[in-house]
């Protein structure tokens, strides 16, 4: 995993609302402060299943994660979700979307399988 803090901080506490681990990653801006898995840009995570759960906290900041596919033309599509998006940008090989989230924690949950799709139209 690629941690990268240029200013800012990533660690592990205990969460008083869930009495329970989190990473908490915090930074002045969503660029600068960020963790990539795999550590290479050509690897991949291998994942077969069609959905990832995230478990976030709204600290009501700026935040924001992007999702690289692979699809079977071994096409590279990229899916950006923030929640400082006004509006959903779509492009071939790209997508831009908003993100509301609720008070305290949100399960975000990504139909991977979907996201291709999304993008072509």
């Amino acid at each position: 995993m690629l941690l990268e803090v240029r200013t800012g901080y990533v660690k592990r506490i205990t969460d008083p609302d869930i009495r329970s681990l989190a990473i908490e990653v915090m930074g002045p801006n969503v660029a600068t402060t960020f963790l990539s898995t795999p550590l290479s840009p050509v690897q991949t995570l291998g994942i077969r299943l069609p959905i990832v759960v995230f478990v976030i906290k709204n600290l009501k900041k700026y935040f924001s994660y992007e999702i690289l596919i692979v699809d079977d033309t071994k096409t590279r599509r990229r899916f950006l979700v923030s929640n400082f998006l006004p509006s959903t940008k779509v492009r071939p090989f790209a997508a831009n979307i908003p993100l509301k989230m609720d008070e305290g924690w949100n399960q975000l949950v990504v139909f991977c399988f979907r996201f291709p799709f999304i993008s072509l139209t």
